[in-house]
């Protein structure tokens, strides 16, 4: 069947993505609602909901907040749970690299305009993505992370030739800050995902609009718009 092409889910000719991946262990008290609330305010236009050690009822409970929370100004990803995806009308589903065949998550939401994310650390492993069916390629680590400590680096070299490998749009994650995100899209990414940048922030709108900022400011210096898959049947 006919699935929309993925230039017609989020604008990448003008905006580059900016994505918010969710970390309960982050909140410091705060509710996750208001911190994705005053993110997307602040200029994240997909929100990841991560929390690896949550049941599949506790994602679907967390999940509505964070659908709410977003209202339709931002896209909603669910990471991991294909099952959690679906039942909460998600935009996309993101998976780990090691997680099963995109193949898989396709089939599932057959049908339906949800998008397949797949975490990819390698030009290898983005090749293979493509191959199997993803929409987007989520690449990292890009820098040195509190989130990953002591993880391997693309670096801008890394991010560089997995954007010219494939078709696909890119998102950089791993150590973006307002400081480097411009890199990330001079270097052919389609966007950049963060967690500590936002999360750990006392102002979380500021800190989301001054990543904005930096990504709108590369976009403007950047002649080539970012690889964007062609349309394509099922």
């Amino acid at each position: 069947m006919a699935i929309r092409p993925v230039s017609e889910v989020w604008d990448q000719g003008r905006d580059p993505a900016l994505m918010l991946v969710t970390d309960p262990l982050r909140l410091r008290g705060r509710a996750l609602a208001d911190v994705v609330r005053a993110a997307v305010e602040g200029g994240v236009t997909i929100v990841q909901l991560r929390d690896r050690k949550a049941s599949h009822a506790a994602l679907l409970r967390d999940g509505a907040l964070v659908r709410e929370a977003i209202g339709r100004r931002a896209r909603f990803f669910v990471n991991g749970d294909v099952g959690a995806a679906i039942a909460l009308g998600a935009d996309g589903v993101h998976l780990p690299e090691a997680a099963a065949p995109a193949a898989a998550a396709r089939a599932r939401v057959a049908g339906s305009t949800m998008l397949v994310s797949r975490a990819v650390h390698s030009v290898e492993a983005a090749l293979r993505a493509e191959r199997d069916g993803a929409d987007i390629v989520q690449a990292g680590t890009l820098f040195e992370t509190a989130s990953k400590p002591g993880a391997c680096t693309l670096g801008i070299d890394g991010l560089r030739a997995i954007c010219d490998a494939v078709r696909l749009p890119v998102i950089a994650i791993g150590g973006v800050t307002a400081a480097n995100a411009g890199r990330a899209i001079e270097a052919g990414a389609a966007g950049v995902a963060v967690i500590g940048a936002i999360f750990d922030a006392d102002d979380t709108a500021a800190a989301a609009r001054a990543l904005r900022a930096a990504l709108d400011g590369a976009r403007a210096r950047t002649v080539e718009p970012p690889r964007v898959r062609p349309q394509r049947t099922r």
